[in-house]
């Protein structure tokens, strides 16, 4: 379907504010460094994954989550009797600068949707109570124009709830094994909030020039050189962080607040309070990794990665040279180093900027706008860091600048009928938001069951330089590794990645990377389904517009690879939230009935809580096997559930590939 667009926002210094802010007053820099190419088949060699040295007590933990970005008040109305409280004349549905009526129960109620993508980690915009209306037509609905008054009360918004709801949001997302993080906003207080005339002097004068002491859009701009000023937010933070079970905090505009600050006062007064909270700062920033660093530097865990973002915009989105994606991971990793790179949070788009899916233009097809989101969402899962997803994301919702970014989740989000319909203001170009969900789903499923794309070391394979646009790179992390190929080019393209003489990759692993090893694709998305080692390189010839996640397997017995055949193993099982199937047997290349070694499946074609799960095995030809389906962790609190019935059995073909279809679960 067609993007549509919203009027613009009526002029006056007040339209202005709303151009530069109607949410999280942040400002981008010029256009994005140019960084230079390598030759095909560069690497960024990095060393040994080392601990974080920056509050990091639950590093894996943090490395293996997907966040998903929730706005409340945009996502679903759980509770239509809040809707009228607050401000007055805020709420109206038609307007896309007041509220709409969303809300922290609505949120609650579609937890099981969240998980069902495969997301692990809600962050929500502010819930803070907002100040009241503003030149008659915007009101704080996305939660960064908070009401502060001195003393702090840590009001929660009416509109969204109460504390009780917070508290049951929080409750509810650990009792599903996931994790909330908080949006908080210490740099500038709403316009009028009670806090101004309160203590008027505990603000910056109007200025211009300066991100630290000159006001955001106008807004009251704290003065956190103030040693009384500073202690107040401070406290606020630690306040929250006390009341409230919080497991992370996404921080507004860092950049707009003294390094200082963050160091001497909040990060240190915050870990106090709640020890092991992940820190995340939001510094819109998209040169380089260089100008993230600092603020790494100064006590957080975490950036949002925006010069990887602009990169991926600029390559994927608008069909430039992959060569920019490849050189920001460089710049990343090099900058960073691969610690702190795999902390780094990545994103295609969130409320400050415009969908990804706008970013082609309207002269795009829309079928050509399919096949770069899909690539870019791939390359969001797999490459280092974490990934955010921003809520509609996962069904292609179109959106320009806000507030167009910030449309109504749509009621028939939540069902896979619904979601197998055409849908105006939704990706179509040969699909639904179906395919959309069920390819997100299926991507964030890959990287959970594979510690190579959440844990691994990076080393590139391959990059355009100036050529045909194929992107490659290789994670490995003990025994599980991957290499991924993306081709965003019109015709395709063959590569021969060198592995064996890459020493980016470790010594182990090329060691284990012998000829013949095969690699599967875990993708299936139209790239070849297997590539085998030969002569110390993985040869791959991938479609245009085409991408390939290929897992290392098993050893074929002649040396090129020739005489390994490639069985997908399939089964249909019902599974709760948490818990994954995988596929054990006799051989070797199943895990020798060693449970610890089972090899995981991705889940796709759900119905409610019912998947058909595959895994991809390179076996040798003709060979007998018995084998069967297991679930970790288990039923009934156990730590495994085998399945019933008598050993299954499979022999491989002679040659070529197969599909093992296991029907349901015994």
């Amino acid at each position: 379907m067609k993007r549509s667009t919203l009027p613009a926002v009526r002029s006056g210094i007040w339209s202005a504010l709303s151009a530069a802010l109607l949410l999280s007053a942040c400002s981008q820099t010029p256009g994005p460094t140019q960084f230079s190419s390598a030759q095909p088949g560069t690497v960024s060699k990095v060393g040994a994954v080392q601990p974080q040295a920056i509050s990091g007590t639950n590093i894996d933990a943090w490395r293996q989550q997907v966040i998903y970005l929730v706005m409340p008040d945009r996502f679903s109305n759980g509770n239509t009797s809040n809707d009228g409280l607050g401000q007055p004349n805020c709420l109206d549905i038609a307007n896309p600068t007041k509220f709409h009526g969303g809300d922290l129960q609505g949120l609650r109620n579609k937890l099981g949707y969240i998980r069902d993508l495969g997301a692990t980690a809600v962050w929500t915009t502010p819930v803070y109570r907002q100040v009241g209306i503003v030149n008659g037509t915007q009101c704080g609905y996305h939660g960064y124009w908070p009401d502060y008054t001195n003393p702090n009360d840590t009001a929660i918004e009416p509109r969204f709830g109460t504390s009780a709801d917070l508290t049951g949001l929080i409750s509810d997302l650990k009792a599903g094994g996931q994790k909330y993080m908080m949006d908080m906003v210490v740099n500038h207080a709403g316009y009028g909030a009670r806090i101004v005339s309160q203590n008027p002097s505990w603000f910056h004068s109007n200025c211009t020039g300066d991100d630290i002491v000159c006001p955001l859009a106008g807004l009251p701009d704290f003065r956190q050189e103030d040693s009384a000023v500073a202690t107040y937010l401070t406290n606020l933070s630690k306040t929250w962080v006390t009341n409230y079970a919080i497991d992370a905090i996404r921080m507004d505009t860092v950049k707009h607040a003294p390094n200082s600050y963050w160091q001497n006062s909040w990060v240190p007064g915050v870990l106090a309070a709640r020890p092991g909270t992940f820190l995340l700062g939001e510094a819109f920033l998209s040169g380089s990794a260089s100008q993230l660093k600092p603020f790494l530097d100064a006590g957080f865990d975490s950036t949002f990665n925006f010069p990887l973002r602009q990169a991926l915009v600029d390559s994927v989105g608008k069909g430039g040279s992959l060569d920019r994606v490849a050189g920001s991971v460089q710049d990343t990793v090099g900058t960073l180093g691969l610690d702190r790179t795999l902390l780094q949070v990545n994103l295609l788009d969130n409320h400050d900027v415009p969908r990804f899916v706008n970013e082609p233009g309207s002269s795009v097809a829309e079928t050509e706008i399919r096949a770069r989101y899909g690539n870019a969402l791939g390359l969001l899962m797999t490459l280092p860091g974490i990934p955010q997803l921003y809520y509609g994301n996962e069904l292609g919702m179109y959106g320009a600048n806000d507030p167009d970014n910030r449309r109504d989740m749509p009621a028939w989000a939540w069902t896979d009928t619904g979601r197998g319909a055409a849908q105006a203001n939704f990706m179509a170009g040969g699909g639904t938001p179906k395919n959309t969900y069920d390819l997100t789903r299926k991507l964030t499923g890959i990287r959970k069951a594979n510690e190579a794309l959440w844990k691994g070391n990076y080393a590139e394979l391959w990059r355009p330089n100036g050529g045909q646009n194929v992107y490659a790179f290789y994670r490995g992390s003990g025994t599980n590794r991957v290499v991924v190929v993306v081709n965003t080019s019109a015709s395709a393209a063959t590569v021969n990645l060198d592995l064996q003489g890459n020493t980016g990759i470790s010594a182990a692993d090329r060691s284990a990377l012998s000829n013949g090893t095969v690699f599967n694709d875990l993708l299936a998305e139209g790239a070849p389904a297997s590539a085998t080692v030969t002569a110390g390189k993985l040869p791959v010839t991938i479609g245009a517009g085409r991408m390939g996640i290929y897992r290392a397997g098993a050893t074929g017995t002649g040396g090129t690879g020739g005489t390994a055949v490639s069985v997908t193993f399939q089964v249909s099982a019902s599974t709760f939230f948490g818990q994954d199937v995988y596929l054990v047997g006799d051989r070797p290349e199943l895990g020798a009935w060693n449970t610890a070694s089972a090899l995981a499946m991705t889940p796709g074609g759900c119905v409610g809580s019912t998947c058909t799960w595959k895994t991809t095995v390179s076996l040798p030809p003709s060979v007998a096997a018995q084998f069967k389906f297991i679930k970790k962790p288990g039923d009934s609190g156990t730590s495994l559930t085998w399945e019933g019935g008598s050993n299954r059995a499979y022999t491989a073909p002679a040659s070529g590939s197969a599909t093992y279809n296991g029907g349901n679960w015994q």
